[in-house]
């Protein structure tokens, strides 16, 4: 059976893959070691921080200090954006439920591209640093965290190029060898519905998984770049980070962001990464109903075939264009029978197996039923987080949160190139996205530069077919 933290295929693409991104069988080695754990404070409370502090990374802040496992406290909060870190200070400590304990006095609130490092600095080893910035910077907080010696709490996605999928990967194993503790993102596996449904998929119930289709899709979502560009004092490249789904460099763009929980629970009921896929997809309407012109890089639909080693094929569908049918749902087709994966949302409940191909009531052969208090896997993923670093559990998430955003990375970019794209050539892809990040300052130009009228290179299928698209070339 395939191992879910290494990539697809076998042979010669395997070996190269292994020698790329710095052997990662070590990792797995590394896994089962105990290490002695350096404890995060002698009172028992684990001190966090939160670098980004966006509306995922509230989120994510509230369901740290909501965990059962013990103690948890917020002591220094990091932002680019001032008006970001006050609004989410102000809503975490208002809380009725966590705000006892939010301890961020004004001297631990962090404004700049360096924030990051002096929130980690207020930590101790063994405290937890979560990072909910854009996916560009994940590489660079994620280095000064090992460093630091600290657990890591990380959104998804993690990466949107080769170089940066093989640094991660690197990094994986260098917080392995200090037996830190790395949580991503991926709430879909630790929804007990999922676990469930993934073990009675493995034990057969719905025979060999021949089939399977994903669909996110609903009205324009995300933060919208559009014209007319931003007023004067307001510096490009942080109007780019404030509407980050609009470009490739800073999230991968909305496939990436958006799809990439469809995409990983359902290579998780295959337990496999797909080797190669091919796509389509289009800009239709990118302008608001009020005439505003929207000027950031992503498609408004994707269709993305993708195919397993041993033919399998996995679909997945995405459109951002208001008065079409919503869908939000995930199914696995097997020989016997089908499975409702996600019934709405990105894992969202009931989850169910059916006899046949028709999820009807008389074919239903199981539906999920969780506890009340493991309903929630953005809290269990927590859960499961602290209980590996109070308990000293081996726990990484990295390399399997990669092997998801390289597939997304393929995925996207066959679209936008109009050519089949495999694994490998992803992961080994050269172009470098935002070079330079981690010298990045407040008056730092943007990675990408918009044309004279102020639009930013979109992808041309068929036309730029080695990279996603061409950069403009400016004096």
């Amino acid at each position: 059976m395939l191992n879910m933290n290494q990539p697809p295929n076998e042979g010669s693409s395997r070996r190269e893959f292994l020698k790329t991104t710095g052997r990662l069988a070590a990792v797995s080695a590394l896994a089962g070691v105990s290490i002695p754990h350096v404890h995060a404070a002698e009172d028992n409370t684990i001190q966090i921080v939160l670098i980004g502090c966006g509306g995922r990374g509230g989120g994510a802040a509230k369901n740290a200090l909501s965990v059962k496992t013990g103690p948890m406290k917020l002591v220094a909060m990091a932002d680019v954006f001032d008006h970001r870190l006050k609004s989410c200070y102000e809503t975490l400590k208002n809380d009725k439920d966590v705000g006892k304990s939010v301890d961020v006095p004004e001297d631990r609130r962090f404004i700049g591209f360096d924030g990051y490092k002096k929130a980690m600095d207020c930590l101790k080893p063994g405290d937890i640093a979560i990072f909910t910035t854009p996916l560009a910077f994940r590489w660079v907080h994620f280095t000064y965290a090992i460093e630091k010696g600290l657990n890591v709490f990380m959104e998804k996605p993690l990466t949107a190029d080769g170089p940066t999928s093989r640094k991660m990967l690197a990094l994986a194993e260098e917080a392995n060898k200090k037996n830190l503790k790395v949580g991503v993102g991926l709430m879909s596996r630790h929804s007990r519905a999922l676990e469930e449904l993934h073990n009675r998929i493995q034990d057969g119930e719905i025979g060999d998984i021949i089939l399977m289709r994903g669909y996110r899709m609903h009205g324009p979502v995300g933060s919208m770049a559009s014209l007319p560009k931003p007023p004067g004092g307001t510096s490009e490249l942080l109007w780019q980070i404030s509407r980050f789904h609009s470009f490739l460099w800073a999230s991968g763009g909305c496939y990436n962001d958006f799809y990439i929980h469809h995409i990983d629970h359902l290579c998780w009921m295959k337990n496999a990464w797909p080797v190669k896929a091919q796509a389509l997809g289009g800009r239709h309407y990118k302008q608001s109903p009020e005439g505003v012109a929207y000027v950031d890089q992503n498609f408004d639909t994707y269709s993305v075939e993708y195919t397993f080693a041993d033919g399998t094929k996995f679909i997945m569908d995405g459109r951002c264009i208001n008065g079409c049918k919503p869908i939000y749902a995930s199914y696995a087709h097997g020989s016997k029978g089908m499975a409702i994966v996600s019934k709405a949302n990105d894992c969202g409940l009931p989850s169910s197996t059916y006899k046949g191909q028709n999820p009807e009531r008389g074919n239903m052969i199981w539906t999920s039923k969780v506890a009340e208090d493991e309903t929630d896997p953005y809290l269990n993923e927590w859960n499961d987080l602290t209980n590996a670093i109070r308990n000293d559990k081996p726990y990484s998430e990295v390399a399997r949160g990669v092997m998801a955003s390289n597939t997304c990375n393929m995925g996207r970019m066959a679209a936008h190139t109009g050519q089949e794209i495999t694994f490998d050539q992803m992961l080994n892809h050269e172009m470098v996205y935002a070079p330079d990040i981690e010298k990045w300052t407040m008056d730092s130009p943007p990675p990408l530069r918009s044309g004279p009228d102020g639009r930013y290179p979109i992808p041309m299928p068929g036309i730029v077919t080695n990279r996603e698209y061409e950069p403009i070339q400016t004096a």
